[in-house]
């Protein structure tokens, strides 16, 4: 374990920075200093799936998790963001002329960032500070690993969908419908979207944030949350009465679903297995 005087950052000088981006366990000051450093160095990239408060956002987030999960878990979420940035600038073109591609040529501004990762941010906090100590911290990194499982699996399915799909069908009651109708689903996104969530939990297991069974938990409760998701676009999505139920609310209820999922059979599995 690497230890440093936490110090202004203006005075820590090109080797005490060197240490504090070696510090572990993470503290404030490491994960501003890394994830300030990531950020610079990854602009480029940021840029293209990002608006300008888009990547504002997006700094916070990396903070916390850098904070709550140490650079693995900082890892899974930018895995996540390369995959959904990929999977929203296929055939851009194409999504435009049909008026269904994502605002800003597939830049997602703050709302996208917040309601995208709220799940996970809360099990960052519970993380961070110990809620229920030793016993439930690897649930958080579950339920944190689920979370952005859902989510890329939710936008490659959607993108995924908008550009290839050649049938597309509403989910509650398989009328045929056109291309990014919500809660409209299609063997080619639905497809793309399970290969997603298993990309992103094997990143997961090989970073060691989760195990084998629970990268298998995090791709099963992101499928059953995604199909939950659907039933809401479909049936209340802007419906009247439900104005405020916005693409970003949808988000966060389906990444909470997401996560609760994933805890849930992970203590059911448990169970079973000492009975």
């Amino acid at each position: 374990m690497v230890t440093v005087r936490a110090l202004p950052f203006s005075e820590l000088g090109l080797q005490g920075a060197l240490d504090l981006i070696q510090v572990s366990p993470p503290t404030w000051e490491s994960s501003i200093l890394c994830n300030f450093v990531i950020f610079v160095l990854g602009s480029p990239i940021l840029v293209t799936g990002l608006s300008a408060s888009g990547v504002a956002a997006a700094f916070m987030l990396g903070t916390l998790t850098w904070r709550a999960f140490g650079g693995s878990g900082f890892l899974l979420v930018a895995a996540y963001f390369v995959i959904g940035t990929a999977a929203t600038k296929l055939k851009i073109n194409q999504k435009e002329a049909l008026g269904v591609a994502e605002k800003r040529r597939g830049r997602r501004g703050p709302g996208s960032v917040i309601g995208s990762s709220a799940a996970g941010c809360v099990c960052a906090f519970l993380s961070i500070y110990g809620v229920g100590g030793e016993v439930v911290a690897a649930l958080w990194r579950l339920a944190f690993v689920a979370s952005f499982c859902t989510k890329v699996s939710d936008t490659v399915s959607s993108e995924i969908g908008k550009a290839y799909g050649k049938t597309t069908y509403l989910v509650t009651t398989f009328k045929i419908v056109p291309r990014g109708t919500e809660g409209a689903v299609s063997a080619e996104g639905t497809i793309a979207g399970l290969l997603a969530s298993i990309l992103l939990a094997s990143v997961g297991c090989f970073m060691g944030e989760v195990d084998v069974t629970g990268a298998a938990i995090c791709v099963i409760a992101s499928q059953i949350a995604n199909l939950g998701e659907s039933f809401i676009g479909a049936s209340l999505q802007e419906k009247e009465g439900f104005q405020w139920l916005n693409n970003d609310m949808v988000n966060v209820i389906n990444i909470s679903i997401g996560s609760i999922l994933a805890v849930l059979m992970q203590q059911f599995i448990l169970r079973s297995w000492h009975q």
